[in-house]
């Protein structure tokens, strides 16, 4: 699909925030502010834009923690992540989650589940309902390389699979399953491989990529709105930090990160822009200067906001 010259913009707009949004959590973090950990998407970015932005606005996705980017995608503000990872008040709940673990049904975001590989059984159940229900739904939902192993996974791809759910999982391979490399659970060198056991189609992309990944993800959900079924997208890319800031990722090889610093999937893309003349130097300050404003005026709003009193802890819980 040719994107038109102002969604180019739109694209390295969304790339560009979510690396600014994690820059300032890890600031944060460093500064005591964060309860609990950060889990950055640095080098992943153009996954989460990508496939985002390539889905409709009646479609569903239901993120991870490294999923900030398809969140901004969907409508949430920088805002947000930072009054939830600081357990403010008057963050999306209200100081009672951490990280990512929130959604809205009206933005089409289903909240992160912590146990790693359970949203592909939920989204293939939003993609079952949306099938009894004919509303012609694509549910997407992303999982990591480690996250292939359990069960959950594997009961969810072949229900989904058997009834043609139009389902579209993202494996987002970054070759570390915290410090387990990708070689050491899994005796397939691609992990698309393993979709053929389910007779579903898949793809391999670069996930550093973001145009790569968007046209994956389109070709995935225009075959699950024809009846197609769902398709298993492995992204090949690179953790460029460790599991959370706490972990100095040690034991990853220092080559292995250099050779993938050459990728980064921001500057892949600002450089593509420039080299076919879509982004002019004017063009790329302007969105940098929209970026910064952002940043500062939610976290000055984030920093504001109070600790929620003790006594609403109770409040949303039901009877």
């Amino acid at each position: 699909m040719k994107l038109a010259r102002a969604q180019h913009h739109e694209l390295y707009y969304y790339l560009r925030l979510n690396r600014r949004v994690d820059e300032q959590l890890a600031a944060l973090y460093r500064q005591g502010k964060v309860v609990g950990g950060v889990y950055s998407s640095l080098g992943q970015e153009a996954i989460s834009v990508g496939t985002a932005y390539a889905l409709e606005p009646r479609d569903i996705i239901g993120p991870m923690i490294r999923n900030a980017g398809a969140m901004l995608v969907r409508g949430y503000k920088p805002r947000d992540l930072f009054l939830q990872y600081m357990a403010r008040k008057d963050g999306p709940t209200g100081g009672r989650e951490a990280n990512t673990h929130f959604g809205d049904l009206q933005k089409g975001v289903i909240a992160p589940i912590s146990m790693l590989g359970e949203l592909v059984p939920v989204l293939a159940g939003v993609a079952l309902a949306s099938k009894i229900r004919k509303e012609n739904r694509v549910a997407l939902t992303y999982v990591g390389d480690g996250a292939t192993s359990t069960g959950q996974f594997h009961e969810a791809l072949n229900l989904a699979s058997v009834q043609k759910l139009g389902l579209v999982v993202i494996v987002e391979n970054n070759g570390w399953a915290y410090s387990t490399p990708t070689a050491r659970q899994a005796a397939v060198r691609d992990l698309a491989e393993r979709a053929k056991a389910y007779g579903m189609p898949s793809a391999i992309v670069d996930g550093n990529d973001v145009l790569n990944v968007m046209e994956a993800t389109r070709s995935a959900a225009k075959r699950a709105r024809e009846g197609g079924g769902p398709t298993f997208i492995e992204a090949k890319t690179m953790r460029m930090k460790g599991h959370a800031e706490h972990d100095d990722a040690s034991y990853v090889p220092k080559g292995v990160l250099e050779e993938w610093r050459g990728r980064d999937p921001v500057l892949r893309y600002e450089n593509l822009l420039v080299a076919k003349k879509l982004l002019t130097a004017a063009e790329k300050s302007t969105i940098e200067a929209r970026i910064e404003k952002e940043i500062r005026a939610d976290l000055a709003f984030a920093e504001a906001s109070p600790f929620p009193p003790p006594a609403d802890a109770a409040r949303p819980v039901w009877a």
